[in-house]
């Protein structure tokens, strides 16, 4: 290809993104004039032009919170970017927490405050692009211990779907940081609550919808015991729970969809990586205590089989426990005699 033909296939990067910079600027000219005629109801465009990923997890939460400095925080997560890396769990878990702090503007109470750093920092685990930082989480209220103390009520919708599993259980890391930070109590389940949580996920893998991933009973019994932070939503089904209704903290005897996935879907199935995404503000120096437990439950999610279908007596090669669940062979190993029966007690 001669000279004069190779300049004129020639890309130049710089160039085209500059140009459909201007463009873009010049679309929005038009349409802010139109705007201001006041013909629409609102006299400019609404949709804010974004240049990064931070600066659209930030713009997406102007939605509820218009007043924070875009900019500012925008710039902040670009530093924070350059030093624990992009993408990284630890940028969500520091921006969360100084729009928390108020250190870039004010809030009506301190609870809008960390409500509006959950939802950056949720917004900045998605990557700006999905609708779950300010439709499937829903906010954030305080209860009361049983010795009087506020904890956190994190509540969730449908929508939180959007959000992948991961992030939901990382948002959860998320809440309980900024809980610890704060100086606010843990959750403390009582025996009720614990199968209410058992019972409402059953009855919506049942009766509304299959989970993509169903606890058994160990394990939802054993993550809702140990949750630092109360699991909630709306009711988005109009069946009632079938057990363990008029329970004092919480709000409804109807199913809430939010609730179920975020506990089945985000918890019980990602711990695993929600735990290893988490050793990143750990290893940065931020503490976060609240889920350290969840290396055992991870232990227990390998001992019990994913599908109790599977189970039935004594097949000659797999082992069953008395309850009937299928042992995985990491659970014959770490449970051994305990839990086996020789195999002359098989049918």
């Amino acid at each position: 290809m001669d000279k004069e033909n190779k300049q004129k296939f020639e890309w130049n990067v710089d160039n085209y993104f500059e140009d459909l910079n201007n463009r873009v600027i010049k679309e929005y000219s038009a349409a802010n004039a139109a705007r201001s005629k006041g013909l629409d109801p609102s006299d400019k465009v609404e949709i804010p032009l974004a240049m990064t990923m931070a600066e659209k997890s930030v713009g997406l939460i102007t939605t509820i919170y218009p007043d924070i400095p875009v900019g500012d925080i925008t710039k902040r997560m670009l530093e924070l970017e350059k030093e624990y890396g992009q993408l990284d769990t630890t940028v969500s878990f520091v921006i969360a927490r100084e729009i928390a702090e108020e250190k870039f503007c004010k809030f009506d109470s301190k609870l809008d405050a960390i409500d509006a750093g959950i939802r950056v920092g949720f917004a900045y685990l998605t990557l700006g692009v999905v609708a779950s930082p300010i439709e499937g989480y829903t906010g954030i209220e305080l209860g009361k211990t049983h010795d009087g103390k506020d904890y956190f009520i994190a509540n969730f919708s449908g929508p939180i779907r959007s959000a992948g599993t991961t992030a939901t259980c990382v948002v959860l890391m998320l809440i309980d940081y900024l809980r610890e930070h704060f100086g606010y109590a843990k959750y403390d389940p009582t025996e009720k609550e614990i199968k209410r949580y058992i019972t409402e996920n059953t009855d919506y893998h049942e009766r509304v919808t299959n989970l993509q991933y169903f606890p058994t009973e160990e394990e939802m019994e054993f993550l809702a015991k140990n949750l630092p932070i109360q699991i909630s939503g709306d009711p988005t089904e109009k069946r009632e729970v079938s057990n363990y209704k008029d329970l004092e903290r919480v709000k409804s005897n109807f199913i809430r969809g939010g609730m179920c996935l975020t506990f089945s879907e985000g918890l019980a199935q990602k711990a695993k990586k929600g735990l290893s995404r988490l050793s990143s503000p750990k290893k940065h120096g931020l503490t976060c205590t609240g889920w350290d437990w969840l290396s055992e439950y991870i232990d227990l999610h390998k001992i019990l089989c994913e599908s109790l279908s599977k189970c039935s007596n004594f097949d000659g090669v797999n082992i069953y426990s008395y309850d009937g669940s299928h042992l995985t062979p990491y659970g014959e190993k770490i449970l051994g005699e305990r839990l086996f029966m020789p195999d002359s007690d098989f049918e």
